[in-house]
C-alpha cells in the first residue's frame, strides 16, 4: 500500500466569543483576503491558496489562559517585515506584548492578541535553514 499523497492546505480554526469583532480584525487589521463566507464561519486566506485561517463562533469561555500550555494555540504568520507589521498594529490601535525582538534561536518577532485573546506572532526568520515560500 502507497501512502496517501502529501497534503494540499491547511487551515487553523479560532473559536470566539464574538466571531464578528474577529473577523474584522482579521480582514481589516491583518487585512487578510476572505475566500469563503459559511454564515457563522469564515475563512481567511493567510499564504496565498494554501493556508488558511477559520473564525467560528465559540461553544463557551475559554478554559485555557495560558497558549503556551499544553492544549494551548499560537499563531503566528511568516513575514520579512516585522518592523513594519509592529508600526501598522500600533496604529491600528492594537497594543502589541512588547516591540520586536530577536530571538536566540535567530529569528525576530512580535506577540500580540486577536479581540478573542488568542496570542499571534509576526516572525522573520533571520536564518537561512528556514524554506522560501514557493521552495
Amino acid at each position: 500500500m502507497s501512502p496517501p499523497p502529501e497534503f494540499a492546505q491547511q487551515i487553523i480554526f479560532l473559536y470566539a466569543a464574538d466571531a464578528a469583532a474577529c473577523r474584522r480584525f482579521y480582514a481589516e487589521v491583518l487585512r487578510l483576503e476572505l475566500v469563503q463566507d459559511q454564515g457563522d464561519v469564515a475563512i481567511f486566506a493567510v499564504a496565498g491558496q494554501r493556508g488558511f485561517l477559520g473564525i467560528c463562533p465559540a461553544r463557551g469561555a475559554r478554559e485555557l489562559t495560558d497558549p503556551r500550555r499544553e492544549g494551548g494555540a499560537l499563531v503566528t504568520l511568516v513575514s520579512d517585515a516585522v518592523e513594519e507589521w509592529h508600526a501598522w498594529l500600533l496604529a491600528q490601535g492594537v497594543q502589541p506584548e512588547a516591540p520586536p525582538t530577536r530571538s536566540p534561536r535567530g529569528i525576530t518577532h512580535v506577540f500580540f492578541r486577536d479581540p478573542a485573546g488568542y496570542l499571534l506572532e509576526i516572525q522573520r526568520f533571520d536564518r537561512a535553514d528556514w524554506p522560501k515560500p514557493g521552495a
